[in-house]
């Protein structure tokens, strides 16, 4: 068994049916969560996203935002003048070229305001259950860590790893690396002697 499917089985049987910790109920609400999210822990953007969700339920909701009032809505998630911008502007684009819906398509995905891959594979692979590969700051260290890549660049990481990474098992591929990188493999201390991984780690700064 090659190393990087040895890493998928072992990452879900760590984390079976991983789930992203962004609360959500539909694609808009993702999209709208992931954005805010950028800088901020989920945690933050879930008690944010609370009462957000309730005055906030279509694109043209969004659209229509004072932006002044939208950024003191938003102001605890941090870089709020331009998330509500981001924000704004993408659920204008929704409404305006799709018909305020979100699509269910890379290409479509990245031409929104504040949207770049990461975001749009995300959405993809948990709203639309479509195979994606989101290559976000965990996906990135734990994957360079493992010796999945070495490439620094997110878009390149994400090619490699949709090479090696068996394309039914992308999303959850993904979303267990997401939780591998908060709860173990961390940026400073990772927990080496809890990780599953260890064995498949080429890290040098493992712990030994």
């Amino acid at each position: 068994m090659s190393s990087a499917k040895q890493i998928v089985k072992k990452l879900l049987q760590a984390y079976p049916e991983p789930e992203i910790e962004l609360n959500h109920s539909n694609a808009l609400e993702l999209l709208v969560a992931t954005i805010l999210s950028a800088q901020c822990t989920d945690q933050r953007v879930n008690e944010v996203t609370r009462e957000l969700f309730k005055k906030y339920r279509k694109a043209e909701d969004y659209a229509r935002a004072n932006q002044a009032e939208f950024e003191k809505e938003i102001k605890p998630t941090g870089f709020y003048k331009n998330k509500a911008r981001q924000i704004i502007s993408c659920c204008k684009d929704l409404v305006e070229r799709f018909g305020g819906r979100v699509p269910d398509n890379l290409d479509d995905l990245v031409t929104l305001s504040g949207v770049g891959r990461k975001t749009a594979n995300l959405v993809l692979g948990v709203a639309f259950k479509k195979p994606a590969i989101a290559v976000d700051t965990h996906v990135q260290r734990v994957s360079r860590r493992l010796g999945l890549t070495q490439e620094e660049k997110p878009d390149k990481i994400e090619q490699d790893l949709m090479k090696k990474i068996p394309k039914d098992k992308w999303t959850d591929f993904t979303l267990a690396m997401i939780l591998h990188g908060r709860r173990v493999c961390k940026a400073r201390r990772p927990l080496c002697k809890e990780c599953v991984l260890y064995k498949e780690c080429q890290w040098e700064g493992k712990e030994k």
